[in-house]
């Protein structure tokens, strides 16, 4: 694609709809659940985020197994423990009661204690190859859920980016990606474990004593109950919690972007006011979810410390009665700890948990939003030999169905044809060319380039044959050099010379200390406005395209540059069609024809002298510009 600058539709066009999410800056595109109402998604959400492990089917059963084998070792432990202790009890006795032989058993003792830690060492080197797997499949997850993410930005329409702050979006794909990743590394691993430790545990319980097992079970439903009733109220704030990160992101890139107009009009302290209100929103939000999430943990073991004394209690009366050895009550009451200790973990994630599965739902309403329309399957190839011959059929569009913008419009530019077009702000002059681009679909009629009907060409093939300037000058990172040849990677350095030069983009690169080396800054803010917009158009004049269009593209250039720069595009416009947006009407009266635009219509068209004659919209656009008024008497 040659267009080389920011693609946005003159704002005044957008009409109310425009205003609106300006007014909503935050909430999203039209139609969007914001995550604030989403709670009741947490369920869906994490199964949806699960789903991207299925690539990884065998990695993940490595992992099951691992864990499996690592907690079947571990859980074993304790009950070899108390056979240890059995040992020790037994031999203590037969002392204590004289009897021949009496005393501790040690190499027994010795056998069991080095199966223990045999066992240990095993179940821990299983747990070490689990959680290094599980951290390579859970950063090939967010790899693939960023890559994902990206690539749909790219295949968003205009309209949706339009209506979205940068920050709040630049949040989602930064901030609640980092998030989630965050969230599954630190809670993925521990929650397969714990599921596979209760399982395990359960197991042991139950063959120790099914009576102490049930006691023990009365501690899970408490728990549930906690992690219902609290784990709901801290979703939702920390859904708000991440909204509201957005919203203050989206209004600290605003006010950075717009610095020096905060500072020229005095509204730091305005600025610093909004800034406090949105920080205090989410103060409340984040303090508020993390309190209820943390609210979890010694509630949970509140319910485990009564069910261990009540086990504690039950399990003396019953080595009283010789229904149970020591050894296997210490055993049961270091099973019941490992019982709820997982519960404990889990309660202890909430907040992790529950911020990930936020972040998650707001990266998902990304990947969720409708895309542009797909170019067709058999795309038609662009015309042989074209050059640049545009027809309007009876085009309709408008950005809000109930409020039209351009209706049944026609008309024609023959190759080699300069067309400009003027009109008041909000008249439809930008939309006209971004129709042209197909950056914006057609609600009727029909654009031809070269005789094809541009919706039967591919995006990429319509735009490489379009070269496009616009008014805000875009420039990329790196050297003055990459970005010239930005549409035409395969550029030589004789032709980026030429281009240069016949622009006037040469005799400035000249005087800077790298030349053509020089690294473009952050923001460009290392070169001027004009010469940032000589740059664009160089680059535009680099590509060669068979459609220029130039939207104020000299409007950051002095006079004397202006000149020049028209003398360059006049050569590149010599066999090529170009359409040229204008407020400076000086700059357009060699136009070959010129359109006037008011609302969405071409109301008159002609060349400069024919429109002058006429005394109609072009002549009072004219002479509104190039009259002075009279003065008012004093």
């Amino acid at each position: 694609m040659t267009a080389t600058t920011d693609e946005r539709p003159d704002p005044d066009a957008r009409g109310a709809s425009v205003a609106a999410a300006e007014r909503n800056k935050g909430q999203g595109m039209p139609g969007m659940d914001m995550p604030g109402g989403k709670a009741s998604k947490f369920g869906p959400t994490v199964r949806r985020l699960a789903s991207r492990l299925r690539p990884h089917r065998i990695a993940v059963a490595t992992v099951l197994g691992l864990g499996a084998a690592s907690v079947a070792l571990s859980v074993s432990g304790p009950l070899l423990l108390g056979k240890a202790t059995d040992v020790i009890f037994t031999g203590v006795l037969a002392d204590w009661a004289g009897e021949p032989g009496g005393g501790i058993d040690f190499a027994a003792l010795a056998t069991v204690l080095a199966w223990v830690l045999g066992i240990y060492l095993c179940s821990a080197l299983f747990g070490v190859t689990q959680g290094r797997i599980l951290n390579r499949v859970v950063q090939r997850v967010v790899f693939r859920l960023r890559s994902d993410v990206e690539n749909k930005l790219h295949r968003l329409p205009l309209r949706y980016t339009d209506g979205q702050p940068h920050g709040e979006l630049l949040s989602r794909v930064t901030n609640d990606i980092d998030n989630v990743s965050t969230a599954l590394q630190q809670t993925l691993s521990q929650l397969l474990t714990s599921l596979l430790t209760v399982i395990g545990v359960l197991v042991m319980m139950l063959t120790i004593s099914p009576t102490l097992t049930l006691v023990a079970l009365i501690s899970i439903p408490l728990s549930g109950l906690v992690v219902a009733v609290i784990g709901s109220r801290a979703q939702k704030l920390h859904a708000k919690q991440w909204e509201h990160t957005g919203s203050i992101n989206a209004h600290v890139a605003e006010a950075y972007s717009g610095h020096q107009i905060v500072r020229v009009f005095g509204r730091q302290a305005d600025t610093a006011v909004e800034f406090d209100r949105r920080n205090e929103e989410l103060y409340r939000a984040a303090s508020g979810a993390q309190f209820l999430s943390g609210l979890m943990t010694p509630v949970i073991m509140g319910v485990s410390n009564v069910s261990y004394v009540v086990l504690a209690v039950i399990g003396g009366m019953r080595i009283t009665s010789g229904t149970m050895t020591l050894g296997e009550v210490q055993a049961f009451i270091q099973y019941s700890r490992q019982f709820t200790q997982p519960l404990n973990q889990v309660a202890s994630m909430a907040a992790v948990i529950q911020s990930g599965a936020a972040s998650a739902e707001r990266v998902f309403e990304i990947l969720d939003v409708a895309e542009e329309m797909p170019d067709r399957p058999t795309a038609a190839a662009p015309a042989v030999g074209g050059r640049g011959r545009v027809e309007f059929e009876r085009v309709s569009f408008s950005y809000d169905p109930d409020k039209p913008l351009i209706e049944d419009l026609s008309l024609v530019a023959e190759p080699g044809q300069t067309v400009a077009i003027v009109g008041p702000t909000g008249a439809g002059k930008t939309t006209l060319v971004n129709l042209i681009m197909r950056f914006y679909e057609l609600n009727a009629g029909r654009i031809t380039l070269d005789g094809v009907d541009i919706t039967q060409l591919s995006r990429a093939d319509l735009r490489s044959q379009i070269g496009m300037v616009l008014q805000d000058a875009w420039l990329f990172g790196g050297t003055i050099r990459d970005n010239l040849s930005y549409g035409r990677p395969d550029a030589t350095e004789a032709e980026i010379l030429a281009a240069a030069r016949a622009t006037s983009v040469d005799h400035f690169v000249r005087t800077l200390p790298d030349g053509y080396d020089t690294v473009i800054e952050e923001d460009s803010n290392n070169i001027s406005a004009g010469e940032r917009q000589l740059l664009t158009i160089a680059r535009a004049f680099l590509a060669g395209p068979n459609l220029l269009i130039l939207d104020e593209a000299t409007s950051s250039v002095d006079t004397r540059t202006e000149a020049q720069v028209r003398q360059a595009t006049a050569a590149l416009r010599s066999s090529r069609t170009s359409f040229v947006i204008a407020h400076r009407l000086s700059t357009i009266r060699d136009a070959d024809l010129i359109l006037v635009m008011e609302d969405g219509r071409i109301v008159e068209q002609g060349t400069h002298d024919q429109l002058i004659d006429r005394h109609g919209a072009y002549h009072r656009l004219y002479h509104s510009q190039y009259t002075r008024p009279a003065s008012d008497p004093a």
